[in-house]
């Protein structure tokens, strides 16, 4: 399973937001499109969205910006990957509308892959935006592998 652009982008947005909580000033979409190399139009349609949920309040004009609505470790992961992604269906068998398989009755692929899938969303569930920002520690709930804790592009934690 890939994870689609649109949910990469949308957690990248919402680490940069968690990163600058407390800062003066509101984060802009030219500065994330920047630190990231994304680009600004992709960036607006991904930023409504998250102001649509109700995860980042957004002020337009000079000085405006975007902040998050809701304290890091209030937003879940699960939640916002369940959101952003449009598509569950691992293989054909997962939805019933469009399956030709003709193992289907014999075939414990599906039984598994979902069994998968629920895993990857019990770890998810059990992540905050905040958990990803935070340095890693001896109570931490979720050990986040050595390549994940330091995320280029963020900014520094204030």
């Amino acid at each position: 399973m890939r994870l689609t652009q649109w949910t990469d982008y949308t957690l990248r947005v919402l680490m940069y937001c968690a990163a600058t909580e407390g800062r003066d000033h509101p984060v802009t979409i030219s500065e994330v499109a920047e630190s990231y190399s994304i680009s600004r139009s992709h960036l607006t349609k991904i930023v409504q969205e998250l102001a649509a949920q109700g995860l980042l309040e957004t002020t337009r004009g000079r000085g405006g910006g975007m902040r998050l609505m809701k304290p890091a470790h209030e937003i879940n992961v699960g939640a916002v990957v369940r959101a952003t992604e449009t598509d569950f269906h691992l293989v054909e068998c997962f939805d019933p509308l469009s399956n030709q398989c003709r193992l289907s009755s014999h075939c414990r692929l599906q039984g598994i892959l979902g069994e998968a899938m629920q895993s990857f969303f019990t770890v998810l569930d059990r992540v905050t935006l905040a958990d990803l920002l935070a340095q890693p520690s001896a109570t931490a709930t979720v050990a986040l592998p050595r390549s994940l804790r330091q995320v280029p592009g963020l900014p520094d934690l204030v």
